[in-house]
């Protein structure tokens, strides 16, 4: 009666467990590395993919690389837009002057001449610290 017991609910039959059975085909990893053949030592495989890897982040580091912009080219696109910008916020700034004062022209073209000033002024600015940096850097 204890067996049919046991099969009623799946209850494990007393004794040792067969674990390890292997895989599909019944073999067991102890078997296939007593067996298994390598194509390379470990540490050639290693070593090449350690070579390989490096020569691609060169690689990918030389396509992805930023260039520096030049100092003369920054310092002239700061030129032109300090001889854009002072004039055209001098003259937004005395057209709403203008218009809330109804004085029209008058403060919109004086604002203007006063932008052209400031912007001459920032360029002679720019160009006497350009200037002393580049003899900085000769010295």
């Amino acid at each position: 009666m204890a067996g049919s017991y046991a099969a009623m609910f799946f209850v494990p039959e007393p004794g040792p467990t067969p674990f390890g059975r292997g895989d599909a085909q019944g073999r067991r990893m102890a078997e296939d590395e007593r067996d298994e053949v390598q194509k390379l030592p470990p540490d050639s495989r290693l070593e090449s993919l350690e070579r390989r890897l490096e020569h691609l982040q060169q690689a990918e580091a030389k396509r992805t690389a930023k260039r520096q912009p030049d100092p003369g080219y920054r310092a002239g696109q700061l030129v032109l837009s300090q001889l854009v910008g002072c004039p055209l916020g001098g003259g937004i700034v005395g057209w709403v002057l203008d218009r809330w004062l109804d004085t029209r022209p008058w403060l919109m073209v004086a604002l203007i001449f006063v932008g052209f000033a400031v912007g001459i002024w920032n360029v002679i600015r720019i160009s006497n610290a350009s200037t002393s940096a580049a003899r900085d850097g000769r010295e």
